[in-house]
């Protein structure tokens, strides 16, 4: 009974949080999509959540911030991505290069390499399982 209510209050909070996910991407966020929410069972009130990222040619993201419980690590998939995080250099990555972003990380340039491919990114987050936004907007 005990096991079926915690499952239930999972499943509500990753509802909510993949709700909250796609009212983001109906801005200036529409080319990240949550693929995977799992409350982690030995580290309560945290989930592991992955999110894809897809840019087309020359696309772009907007400077941005995650949660302040948010541990990232992020991986290209396909293409080049250029990132920059608070004050640290602009960075390339290219297919299965990888990085981590730590929380309260700044997020000042995330965006294709190139003007004519497309590039994709795999980003995992280690968060509070009750946080409902993952990509909020920064002003530099």
């Amino acid at each position: 009974m005990i096991r079926t209510i915690l499952y239930s209050t999972a499943a509500l909070a990753a509802f909510i949080a993949t709700a909250a996910l796609a009212d983001n991407t109906a801005g200036a966020f529409k080319n990240v999509k949550l693929v995977y929410d799992q409350p982690l069972p030995n580290v309560p009130g945290k989930s592991m959540r992955g999110v894809l990222v897809e840019y087309e040619p020359g696309g772009n993201s907007p400077a941005h911030l995650h949660p302040k419980s948010a541990f990232i690590y992020a991986t290209v998939l396909e293409g080049a991505i250029k990132s920059k995080v608070n004050d640290g250099p602009e960075v390339t990555y290219r297919a299965g290069e990888s990085w981590s972003e730590f929380p309260g990380d700044r997020h000042a340039v995330s965006a294709n390499a190139s003007a004519t491919e497309p590039a994709r990114l795999l980003a995992v987050f280690v968060v509070d399982t009750d946080e409902t936004e993952l990509v909020l907007p920064y002003e530099e």
